[in-house]
């Protein structure tokens, strides 16, 4: 596997990708690429499969998306029958993908639509029937709409799965292979992932053809962009810290391990004057949309977020990471970290540990590739202010308007919902006195 260190190439125009697409990335102020697109955009615009290794902010969603684009360029999809997939884990990064192709992809007269679940089908059936050149999907939703027939993967020119690692930890491989299994064998593929075991070794050595492979050398030396900590507290002191954590300026991340959780911690936050958002699997689409929008959008924000999302969040600009509960294992210490410190910039990642978590956080830590500085923690600590920015909380409750605002505009009132039936009914009963 080619590890890349450096490059010569300066510019998307050294690429030789299509000059419409160059353009567009111009306005959009992106005029150099990162070592992972500048790797593998020659050998993928010249046809083979690629396999990639890179950590997410390493610029991979432009690596495929601008190879893809500029091979389905003045080809035309048929009903049914998109040129290009891009398989992702998760219905955030689904989206987040899309929201780098879409512009890219109209101004080469192209089209894209997110399959993913949790969002209606109508508007994803109306543009397979139209004719959409690309699909970014999730493997469940994908695989039913071709038990729909809604989609054909027949005339396929591209298949791009992102975080394969990622879908071979939800368990979803099963469903990757039955797609790849329905697609033109001998179509272009790059799977992208941050490590290839739990199975993504089997799926390069039955579905790609001697990959160019690629190996980000930022993948080694990110960890150097974070600084790491674990603060060792007494259980009774870990919602203070994180409170006072929380009223920070800048973007901040808690993760936690469970919906409830997450919920649990929003709401005592909004108690003591911060407002958060919560992210997770429980949550429906358009909450989950509006959250992650207005956690991007806002300058300071803290965001508590299950591990579903630790890779479906592609945020810029996340100074600081919390492990709030600890993970799992360091697969997911790592996943979780890495939403900071992002395409070259630097963040920090804190461990909120009990005495008793301590001895497993070593272990996590090590196995992880990391050297954490532990530390005994306590309440606006001079160290946790230094560290983390912390504040005292206002103390002034969020109103539960303001923090449910989004929960309470995506969902219709019991009586909107009421009137709706029986508006129903009304239209049915005279429906049927008119036929009679």
């Amino acid at each position: 596997m080619q590890l890349i260190e450096s490059n010569p190439i300066t510019s998307f125009e050294d690429l030789d990708l299509n000059p419409i697409l160059v353009r567009t990335l111009k306005n959009q102020g992106i005029e150099k690429p990162f070592p992972i697109q500048a790797a593998t955009i020659p050998d993928a615009i010249s046809g083979h499969d690629i396999l990639g290794r890179g950590q997410t902010g390493s610029g991979k969603t432009l690596a495929f998306g601008l190879s893809l684009l500029n091979t389905i360029f003045a080809m035309k999809s048929a009903p049914h029958r998109p040129l290009a997939l891009v398989l992702a884990p998760t219905r955030e990064l689904a989206q987040q993908i899309n929201e780098v192709l879409h512009p890219l992809a109209r101004s080469i007269g192209q089209d894209t639509v997110v399959i993913a679940g949790g969002m209606p089908y109508g508007k994803q059936v109306s543009a397979l029937k139209r004719g959409v050149s690309i699909l970014v999907a999730t493997p469940g939703r994908l695989i039913d709409l071709l038990e729909r027939n809604d989609v054909k993967l027949d005339s396929l020119v591209v298949t791009v799965l992102d975080e394969a690692d990622q879908m071979a930890d939800m368990g979803f491989l099963p469903a990757v292979k039955q797609i790849l299994n329905q697609s033109k064998k001998d179509s272009q593929r790059m799977l992208f992932s941050a490590t290839l075991d739990r199975g993504v070794d089997g799926l390069v050595r039955q579905y790609l053809r001697n990959p160019k492979q690629h190996s980000i050398k930022e993948i080694e030396t990110s960890k150097g962009k974070m600084d790491h900590y674990v603060f060792v507290m007494k259980q009774q002191d870990k919602s203070s810290i994180a409170h006072q954590i929380a009223s920070r300026d800048g973007k901040t991340i808690f993760f936690v391990r469970t919906q409830r959780g997450a919920d649990r911690l929003t709401d005592n936050l909004a108690k003591v004057g911060v407002v958060a958002g919560a992210l997770h699997g429980g949550k429906s689409q358009s909450v989950r949309t509006r959250t992650l929008a207005r956690f991007k959008e806002e300058g300071s924000a803290v965001l508590v977020a299950t591990d579903v999302a630790a890779r479906g969040i592609h945020v810029d600009g996340i100074d600081l990471v919390v492990h709030y509960d600890a993970p799992a294992d360091h697969k997911d210490y790592l996943h979780r970290s890495g939403r900071t410190a992002r395409a070259g910039e630097v963040g920090r990642v804190v461990t909120l540990a009990t005495q008793n978590e301590q001895r497993a956080m070593g272990g996590i830590t090590m196995r992880a590739g990391v050297e954490a500085w532990v530390m005994a923690m306590t309440p606006m600590h001079q160290k946790l202010i230094s560290i983390t920015g912390a504040k005292e909380p206002s103390g002034i409750p969020v109103s539960q308007v303001a923090v449910n605002k989004v929960a309470t505009a995506s969902k219709p009132s019991p009586s909107r919902k009421f009137d709706k039936k029986n508006r129903n009914k009304r239209n049915r009963r005279k429906r049927f006195t008119a036929e009679r």
